[in-house]
């Protein structure tokens, strides 16, 4: 399991106990907007730290409805999200892009074609900041501070990205990249 991922269920069972199904829908909701984690894997996550010690689990009964679990955070568990928060957060680890790898490729794509997937990249990467400025806003009414700057720290990076791609499809477009740099042919 991955350390964001520990990290995210055990940071949200300090929150509170809850169902699997609640962790899935708060991971699904709203911390999806800001990190990757596979919503199917939530179980399978919960049954890893709990064999850990990290969390328990109690069953509860609805009714005629069949048993659930509830988790919670042990002891164990709360120290082991405050050393992954504490690692998170002093962590100078570079963030690793997929993009940076496509980069690394791009002379193998046609000029042409090349500036038509930057320009379509600019263009998903626009609907994305509309996206996130309209949940910004909404944060800030709500007085969210750890989402709002979550959702400031990602435009501020989509923002570059734009302008970097920006750049490099302007030198891309007046032939600025030598041929060494370019193998294909336009």
């Amino acid at each position: 399991m991955k350390i964001e991922q520990e990290l995210i269920i055990l940071g949200l069972l300090k929150d509170q106990p809850r169902h699997g199904y609640e962790i899935k829908k708060q991971i699904k909701k709203v911390i999806s907007t800001f990190a990757v984690l596979e919503v199917e894997s939530t179980y399978y996550s919960l049954n890893l730290l709990e064999k850990k010690g990290y969390v328990k689990k109690a069953a509860s009964s609805g009714g005629k409805r069949p048993e659930k679990f509830v988790y919670s955070l042990t002891p164990k568990g709360d120290q082991r999200f405050q050393k992954l928060l504490t690692k998170s957060l002093i962590s100078a680890e570079r963030p690793n892009f997929s993009f940076d790898i496509a980069l690394y490729f791009l002379p193998y794509l046609p000029r042409d074609v090349a500036l038509r997937r930057l320009r379509g990249r600019n263009r998903v990467l626009a609907k994305v900041e509309e996206a996130l400025k309209g949940l910004g806003s909404r944060l800030a009414d709500k007085s969210s501070y750890h989402l709002k700057s979550i959702v400031d720290h990602n435009l501020e990076l989509l923002q570059a990205e734009k302008r970097f791609i920006k750049t490099v499809s302007s030198e891309l477009a007046s032939k600025k990249i030598s041929l060494p740099e370019w193998p294909q042919k336009t």
